[in-house]
This record gives structure tokens, C-alpha cells and sequence, in this order.
């Protein structure tokens, strides 16, 4: 299992909470409360990872390199009491906290050391009480939670207090020592608190580039001797890495740099025990919790199924072993290679459509309003279609209207005339007021589109041969009906495959974000939701129909 697939097992149970809900609106009202808990859990459900560690060893570049990003500013001295955390954010910000009221400062990211260092905010002036950055970062998005604490050993004794008050925060603490001086007098005190409250602890050896293979091997024996000494069986393990080769190895794609930066094992245990040690558990007692639920319901053929659902998703959770849980399976992560997250743009062959409209449209509108000519051919060809109709009233005034639609009527008013006096049958007299509707061919707006379209479909087709390694970045979101016409326009099977593959992630991800929202949205917790969760729901009905004003065309074949 992976953190993809283990969200994909909270959407399902938060779709089972929300359908035993619905059987469950007429219970007792502690019932109701225990529902809403559990779709709190599951909105709120995230991984805490508490990095510690001495001044200058490397804890911020670790951040940095296991994010896959070099945003993080490094080098820098933490002030007093001021916790730094890392969340996800749909763009790059900062949120400042404050110890005497709830109001907070949103800063970009480039002013964070004004908030959080002794330099700029001496003495902590600015009563900052955390700061919490947030990064469009992939493995932020799926649910692991940053904390930076301030350095061990820093003369301002309130920092180390401050680190070890946190502790309890914690569902992992990553300790980060250095070649030159491990472990500390007081990363020993941490470890010592952190393995009394039963803590997940893991140590890291950092900066291991700048020793030989054979120093690193004696300090590596050394730490894990006396770590053994001070907790014997329950020691944590250590690991080694080169945060600075790692983030490099991450920007520049360079796989071998990547494996010899030790960054991929430390990574691969991390979720491992996100999934294997705290998530399976987090959720085979939130289907215990559904099922105990369902026992108090009135029993029912609906209420049945529901219960089978939970056992079901339970089994899958824990496996036929429900000792081993989560763990038949080996968690195949991107962890190690995040990448930037793709940029939600709507479908560009709708944008092109849309920017040719309203361009031809300001003149349109004018000429119509001015030339017999164009009045006359405007009441000949049938006006525009109904779409068009609208958009052409969006812009015209009223005058330009009344000026310019006239010879329309008349003509239509003279048609319906002549139907009139004919006596047509009904089949026939349909097709003769049939006949006054505009169509595709007549609406010159329709065929504007048309062309637009055509030149939107040609230019994405050009522009992809011409990229060498056939690279989908700078596409937009493009919508299901011009996907069909760009991919017919491709000729390329291997280009084609790619756009459909990457059709495919972009509708799971708007997915993803929408199960989001409505989980958030029933806990209540709607101030948790990302800008990419809280717009799903339009950004979906773009990728599946384009823009609207281009896809509600209803014109006569």
C-alpha cells in the first residue's frame, strides 16, 4: 500500500460514514455527535513528523531535500518559543500565529526569518507564537506535517524547552545529529523523552558528503553503540544522508545521486510507518467504530450491506492477518521524487474559443448597431444562435440593439406571415418556422468558434511535435470533448497515450480533491480545505464539459 491508496481507503470509509448517516438522522443525538466525530477524525487525520536536532546540523536542508524543494529558508537562527511547521498549501504562504489573539498575518515565504529569528524580531516582539508555511509540495498534499522546532543547545534555554514540550505533538520524531559531533548532551535528553512517551524515533546522521566511507562507518558504528547502550533493544534506528545531495539529486532527476544520498531508505521508512505502524491502526478503529454504530441501527437489508461494506474494507485494511496490518504489502511511494504539482489551467482550446468570441463580438456588436449592410445580413443568415444571442446582449447596449435588430424582426415577422396564409400542415409548418432558426453554417459567431477551434487543436498539435521529449507540462486541463478532437489531430500513439494517461491523473486528482472537500465539509471543518479542494467541484464540471460558455452552444445541424 502506498499513501495514495490509503487515502483512497478513507474516502471510502468516509462515503460509508456518510451513507450510515443517512440511516442514522433519527437517532438519539449521541449518535449524530458520534458520526460527526468520526468525519471530524477523518478531515483531520494527518501525519505529524517533529524534526529536532542542534543548531547548523542540517535540520531545515533535511525538509528541504525530503520535500523535494529548496524553499525553505536555511542558516537561519530561531527565535524563543517559535514553532516553524510545514503543511500543505495550494500556493506558497506563510501563516503567522500569535500568542495574544487569534488574528493571524499571512507573509510570503521570503519574509519568514522577520518572524522567527532573533535578527529581526529580537526578544520575540512580535509575540509570534508558531508559524506555519505552506507549500504546494505532493507528499504535504497526502498528508505529512512538518514540524521545525527551535536548535537544541541554543543559548536562549527556552528554545530546548520549547522542542521538548512539543514532543507529545508528535507521531514520529526525526532527530538529526552530525558527523563532526554526534549525539549530544541534549539530543540525548530528547531521545530519553521521546522514547518515555512511546514516540517513534529515528535518527539521522546528516552531512554524510563531507566525510570518507571509512569515517562514516566509524561514526556510524559509534552512534549506534551508544544508542544501543542508552536503550538497548528499543533503540531507534540511525540512518545516513546527505540532505544536500539528496535535493540535488531530486531537482536534476539523477537517480544514482539520489541512491547514494541515503535520502530513499530514510523516506521508504517513513511511510512505512505512517502506513504500516499508525494509519492502518487510525483506520481499523474507525471501522470498528462504523460497525458498532450499525449495531445500534434497526436491522435492515440496507443497514446489512452497509455492515458488509465495513467488514469488508476492514479486512483489506489489516489483511488475513490482523497482526500484520498493512504490512503484505510494500509501500511503493513517490515519496523519494515529489516533483511540483501540476498548475490547474481550464481547457485552452475553450480559453482560444472564448477570447476569439468576445473579439469578434466588441466589433460585431458595433457594426451592427451602425450598418445597414451588416443589419441586413444579419436578418438573411437568421440572427445568431441562442448562446450567441446572449453573449452578444452581454456586451451590445440597449440602443445598439434597437438599432440593430429590427431588420430581423421584420423579416421573421414577414416569414411567419406568409406561414400563416399557406395553411401548412403541422409536420410542414414545423419545418418552415424550423427553417428561420439559425444554424451551425448561419451563426457567423458558430463559425468563428468553429475556426478558433480548429486553430487551438492545430497550434497544441505543432507545439507538441516540436518538444523533443514529447513533455505535457505546458498543456492546460484540457476538457473531455477537445480531447477527443486533440487526439484525433495527435497521430501520434505514443503522444496519444500520454495524453490520455495524463487525462486520467488529472481527473483523479480533482477526484481526490473533492472527496476532500465533502469529508471536511461534513466534519465542519471547512477551514482546513485547500483553494484546489474548495474549487473542485467547478474545476471537475470544466474538465468533464469545458467552459460553460462555450460548451452550452445549442444551435440546428
Amino acid at each position: 500500500m502506498n499513501l495514495k491508496k490509503y487515502e483512497r481507503a478513507k474516502f471510502e470509509l468516509a462515503e460509508l460514514v456518510r451513507s450510515v448517516a443517512v440511516f442514522a438522522k433519527d437517532r438519539p443525538r449521541q449518535d449524530q455527535e458520534r458520526l460527526q466525530e468520526l468525519f471530524v477524525r477523518l478531515a483531520e487525520d494527518r501525519f505529524n513528523l517533529v524534526v529536532v536536532g542542534r543548531f547548523s546540523r542540517g535540520k531545515t536542508s533535511l525538509m528541504n531535500a525530503i520535500l523535494g524543494t529548496d524553499r525553505l529558508p536555511i542558516g537561519i537562527v530561531p527565535l524563543t518559543s517559535v514553532i516553524t511547521s510545514v503543511a500543505y498549501g495550494s500556493r506558497e504562504q506563510v501563516i503567522v500565529h500569535y500568542q495574544d489573539h487569534q488574528l493571524t498575518s499571512e507573509v510570503p515565504l521570503d519574509v519568514l526569518p522577520e518572524y522567527v529569528t532573533q535578527r529581526h524580531n529580537p526578544g520575540n516582539v512580535r509575540r509570534v507564537r508558531t508559524a506555519e508555511v505552506r507549500l504546494p509540495v505532493e507528499i504535504l498534499r497526502r498528508g505529512f506535517y512538518f514540524i521545525d522546532t527551535p536548535g537544541l543547545g541554543s543559548p536562549i534555554p527556552e528554545n530546548t524547552q520549547t522542542t521538548e514540550t512539543f514532543l507529545p505533538e508528535a507521531d514520529a520524531l526525526l532527530l538529526v545529529t552530525g558527523y563532526e559531533s554526534p549525539l549530544s548532551k541534549e539530543e540525548r535528553r530528547v531521545l530519553c523523552a521521546a522514547s518515555s512517551s512511546a514516540r517513534r524515533v529515528y535518527v539521522v546522521l546528516n552531512k554524510q558528503d563531507t566525510v570518507s566511507a571509512a569515517e562514516r562507518d566509524e561514526v556510524l558504528r559509534y552512534t549506534r553503540e551508544r544508542l544501543t547502550a542508552w536503550f538497548d533493544r528499543n533503540a531507534p534506528p540511525v540512518f545516513s544522508v546527505s540532505a544536500r545531495d539528496g535535493l540535488i539529486a531530486k531537482r536534476s532527476r539523477n537517480a544514482a545521486l539520489l541512491a547514494a544520498s541515503g535520502l530513499p531508505e530514510l523516506e521508504a521508512e517513513l511511510v512505512r510507518f505512517l502506513l504500516a505502524d499508525k494509519s492502518g491502526e487510525f483506520l481499523l478503529r474507525l471501522c470498528d467504530r462504523v460497525m458498532d454504530l450499525l449495531r445500534g441501527l434497526p436491522r435492515s437489508a440496507d443497514t446489512a450491506r452497509l455492515a458488509q461494506r465495513a467488514r469488508a474494507l476492514s479486512q483489506r485494511v489489516a489483511g488475513d492477518n490482523p497482526g500484520a496490518v498493512l504490512r503484505n504489502e510494500a509501500p511503493t511511494e513517490d515519496l523519494a521524487a515529489p516533483g511540483p504539482l501540476p498548475e490547474f489551467r481550464p481547457c485552452e482550446i475553450c480559453t482560444h474559443i472564448l477570447d476569439a468570441t468576445f473579439e469578434f463580438l466588441q466589433r460585431y456588436q458595433y457594426d451592427l448597431s451602425v450598418s445597414p449592410e451588416v443589419q441586413q445580413s444579419h436578418a438573411e443568415r437568421g440572427g445568431l444562435c441562442g448562446l450567441h444571442t446572449w453573449q452578444y446582449a452581454f456586451l451590445a447596449v440597449p440602443h445598439g440593439i434597437c438599432t440593430g435588430y429590427p431588420a430581423l424582426l421584420d423579416r421573421l415577422s414577414n416569414s411567419l406571415r406568409d406561414a400563416a396564409s399557406s395553411a401548412l400542415a403541422s409536420d410542414s409548418l414545423s419545418a418552415e418556422i424550423n427553417a428561420l432558426l439559425p444554424s451551425k453554417e448561419s451563426c457567423v459567431l458558430c463559425r468563428t468558434c468553429a475556426q478558433a477551434e480548429e486553430e487551438a487543436v492545430a497550434a497544441i498539435v505543432d507545439r507538441l511535435k516540436r518538444q523533443v521529449d514529447g513533455d505535457l507540462d505546458s498543456l492546460s486541463a484540457v476538457c473531455l470533448p477537445h480531447l477527443r478532437l486533440l487526439a484525433a489531430s495527435v497521430g501520434d500513439a505514443a503522444m496519444i497515450q500520454k495524453l490520455l494517461v495524463r487525462e486520467g491523473d488529472l481527473l483523479e486528482r480533482l477526484s481526490e480533491d473533492m472527496r476532500r472537500y465533502a469529508t471536511k465539509h461534513d466534519a465542519i471543518r471547512r477551514f482546513l480545505a485547500s483553494d484546489e479542494e474548495i474549487h473542485s467541484s467547478q474545476r471537475a464540471l470544466m474538465a468533464l464539459a469545458g467552459l460553460r460558455n462555450v460548451s452550452m452552444a445549442r444551435t440546428k445541424d
